[in-house]
């Protein structure tokens, strides 16, 4: 409720009653503005002063906001992980959702490069997923810089895979941006179909788990890029040549390379 903007504006006085409200939340709620007042030991004047530096008109105002504040960041039902995957397979299987899939390991298995993006929790499991599928025999990295400098013929058959909640996490965004105007492909992997990152995507993997916050903290499952992340690198293994595929192509090229020079 209290903006890092509106604190940096407080008088000492301020910052006792500001104290005392994050030290007793549920009392003053339900507090008079005397009562405070008198808790604080400053004057009735002074606690509408500050309430008006928080954007509100009147001590009521305060405490209605207060109290939906309150509301807010208490402890929510949470989704059992058996409903979160269980939902997420009821929704998602589909012929089409399964051509993507296929699809996109199709194009992951013909790149030559395959980077992964992604911020917070997104980042973590982008970071999983470059290990995973290196597991698999496609070298893979995770770019945890959102500034990590992007040039080179490294990003000319390349891959993208970006990790997102929301689609709309800015840091990702520019990312994708720069490897998209080089000429990169993108997958991604969102919570929702309709966002930026899904409408700049080449293919979108879109995993509808209910999106669950703690307080202020977005706690919405995982579970499903988990499968996702996992399901594309078997598929995308099951694609690439077979080491005797490879030394035939090797010996062929070979053979025309002899051949050429006689």
């Amino acid at each position: 409720m209290f903006t890092p903007e509106q604190i940096a504006q407080f008088s000492e006085l301020d910052y006792a009653i500001y104290d005392y409200v994050v030290k007793h939340p549920h009392e003053v709620a339900y507090m008079r503005i005397r009562e405070l007042a008198e808790a604080v030991h400053v004057s009735p004047p002074t606690v509408l002063r500050f309430c008006k530096k928080v954007g509100c008109d009147g001590f009521s105002e305060f405490k209605t906001k207060w109290k939906l504040h309150l509301r807010e960041n208490e402890r929510t039902s949470i989704i059992s992980s058996q409903e979160a995957l269980r939902e997420f397979f009821e929704r998602t299987l589909t012929a089409d959702y399964e051509r993507t899939i296929l699809d996109a390991a199709t194009v992951i298995a013909r790149a030559d490069h395959v980077i992964f993006v992604g911020s917070g929790s997104s980042g973590i499991l982008a970071e999983y997923g470059s290990r995973y599928f290196s597991a698999f025999q496609k070298f893979s990295v995770y770019i945890k810089d959102p500034f990590f400098p992007i040039y080179g013929h490294y990003f000319t058959n390349c891959v993208v895979i970006a990790l997102s909640v929301s689609g709309e996490t800015q840091h990702t965004l520019a990312q994708v941006h720069r490897f998209k105007e080089k000429g990169g492909t993108i997958i991604s992997i969102t919570n929702r179909k309709h966002c930026s990152l899904a409408n700049i995507s080449d293919y979108n993997l879109t995993y509808y788990a209910t999106a669950e916050r703690m307080g202020q903290t977005d706690v919405t499952t995982q579970l499903p890029v988990v499968y996702l992340l996992e399901r594309l690198a078997k598929e995308m293994y099951r694609l690439l040549p077979t080491q005797t595929d490879r030394g035939r192509t090797g010996g062929d090229k070979a053979t025309t390379r002899h051949r050429s020079s006689q």
